[in-house]
């Protein structure tokens, strides 16, 4: 894009530059001794001009809004023709608790619903199991059954809200909860709208939440893929997530390399299945962090969509433009939020929405305050919301589209992630794949050492946390902080004892015979699922069938 001999005026430009005008200006005042680098612990250059940029391609690399390859954007008018989704996280205690969370922050005018579940609905395990004692409602909502989640969304309008569930190995029976629920309601599956997260390969690579072995896990996932691309058309059967990888500890270039990594595994595995591409990748959606480092964030969703796009296109020959888009959900990093000094963390928090914004998100959930004490109250969960309200309506950030594109800095950033992406790719390619990978350890390593390498930095005083290692200030807390209601957990035991003595146990036994059995077999799995739960068989029973049939996963020791 740029001319040869221009280029050479400009570093000629800039060595006189730095020989002259920076000579002086250091004489008279040095710079600071910090080290100056990206949240990564990547260099950043004093400067940037078209000099870092002059293999970039306009039409090539970057092109127009709604055009391949998409780094500018998914949709030609950006946010001029339709905001983000504004989807805050939430989920504690019983449904009934949550279901007046939703209603409240539906009230506040937040557009998409996102449930957060406790752990022992995480790993499959019903309220009163005794390996789930302890965890009840904790870090998210209980659902154990039909029931459950038939209140979780009393009164919301299924058909006219989005719904993400944040949900991995049991994703496909929480799935089928929610679909029973509408159709009880009168709503067919056609209709709803939403997302499970059901990415099950950065459970073995960052989260842990894995129940089963990769081969079985990786079945249930397509099983989705192809039950959404015959049924439920408006659904993302899958949120190939990097969150939890950039939560663990990795870089901005390890998110991105390992969650699209992750992504191309899928196609793959979905490819293997016999479905056309076509059929299934225009409904795959991602999810990413937005981490401090605002100008290295916004590359990284550029750089995203840029990859993932070609990759489509030209490795799997894709031919829906629909199949080329990267569409994703952005959450602000809960690893960057602070005990200390809690009201510290809504001001990184504008500042890691604003750089989500900028970068293109479809969908974007704000942390609250307090979560680094305790899940969110309801006054901290208002500011987040109303954080990207002012992004939308006041910023001036929703007006033009990639607003920051072009500039030397975030260009040089976007291809510098790129390349390295694709350094990973190729350590990945040579180790087998994704799964011989994840065997080997290699994923869980290079996180480890950059976990390693970044609190390190933040101990030796190298890298300022304002108000944990710098600006401290020894202050009570002040903050209100969320209190559940005591006696939830025997109402959720009562209501399970309550439906187990009166459902047909003659019809469950039946259908959980028949999810047996062709969990033994090659057959979509989701029919099966969805006879279970309609019913209500419990998600612990549901889920207990298939640790038997499938076993259960232990991860090797790898340091």
């Amino acid at each position: 894009m740029y001319d040869p001999a221009k280029m050479a005026e400009v570093r000629e430009a800039q060595a006189r530059w730095e020989e002259t005008t920076l000579q002086q200006s250091l004489a008279r005042a040095r710079e600071r001794k910090e080290k100056f680098v990206t949240t990564s612990s990547e260099p950043v250059n004093r400067l940037y001009t078209p000099a870092d940029v002059t293999d970039l391609d306009y039409l090539r690399d970057l092109g127009f809004p709604g055009d391949f390859p998409f780094t500018r954007g998914i949709h030609a008018t950006g946010y001029r023709g339709r905001l983000w989704t504004m989807r805050m996280f939430a989920g504690f205690g019983t449904a009934e608790e949550t279901n007046a969370r939703f209603k409240y922050l539906l009230r506040q005018g937040q557009t998409g619903l996102s449930v957060a579940f406790d752990l022992p609905t995480l790993y499959g395990y019903d309220t009163d199991d005794p390996l789930a004692a302890g965890e009840f409602g904790e870090c998210g909502v209980a659902v154990s059954s039909l029931a459950d989640m038939e209140i979780l969304f009393d009164g919301i309008p299924l058909d006219r809200v989005s719904t993400s569930m944040t949900i991995n190995s049991p994703a496909a029976v929480t799935w089928a909860m929610y679909i029973a629920a509408a159709e009880k309601r009168g709503i067919p599956m056609a209709a709803l709208g939403g997302t499970i997260q059901n990415d099950i390969l950065k459970e073995y690579i960052a989260q842990k939440e894995f129940i089963f072995p990769p081969e079985p896990s990786m079945r249930l996932v397509v099983d989705t893929f192809e039950f959404a691309a015959r049924h439920l058309p408006l659904w993302n059967p899958i949120s190939i997530s990097g969150y939890h990888i950039r939560e663990a500890g990795s870089t901005a270039a390890q998110e991105l390399a390992f969650t699209l990594a992750d992504g191309l595994a899928y196609v793959e595995a979905g490819s293997a299945r016999g479905l056309d591409v076509d059929d299934f990748a225009p409904r795959l959606s991602f999810f990413f962090n937005a981490h401090n480092d605002f100008f290295e964030e916004i590359a990284k969703y550029r750089a995203a969509r840029r990859i993932w796009a070609r990759e489509m296109k030209e490795r799997f020959g894709a031919r829906n433009p629909r199949s080329w888009w990267l569409r994703f959900h952005t959450q602000t990093a809960g690893v960057s939020l602070a005990a200390q000094q809690p009201e510290n963390n809504i001001v990184r928090v504008a500042l890691q929405a604003l750089a989500a914004v900028l970068g293109g998100t479809q969908s974007l959930h704000t942390n609250s305050m307090d979560e680094a004490l305790a899940l969110p109250s309801e006054k901290a969960v208002t500011i987040a919301l109303r954080t990207q309200q002012i992004i939308a309506h006041e910023s001036g950030a929703a007006n033009t589209v990639d607003p920051l594109g072009g500039s030397y800095f975030v260009e040089a950033l976007t291809n510098r992630l790129e390349a390295e992406a694709y350094a990973y790719f190729r350590r990945i390619d040579a180790l087998g794949g994704v799964i011989p990978a994840i065997e080997a350890g290699f994923f869980q390593q290079e996180i480890a050492d950059a976990a390693y390498r970044y609190q390190y930095e933040i101990d030796q005083g190298q890298r300022t946390i304002v108000g944990v290692n710098d600006y401290v200030a020894e202050e009570p807390l002040a903050v209100p902080l969320l209190q559940m209601d005591p006696q939830g957990y025997e109402r959720q035991c009562a209501r399970l004892a309550r439906l187990r003595a009166e459902r047909d146990g003659e019809k469950v036994g039946q259908v959980l015979g028949a999810l047996a059995e062709s969990a033994r077999g090659t057959a979509n799995l989701m029919p099966f699922i969805l006879d279970a739960v309609r019913a209500y068989a419990t998600l612990g029973e549901i889920m207990g069938v298939f640790r038997r049939v499938f076993g259960e996963y232990r991860e090797p020791v790898f340091f």
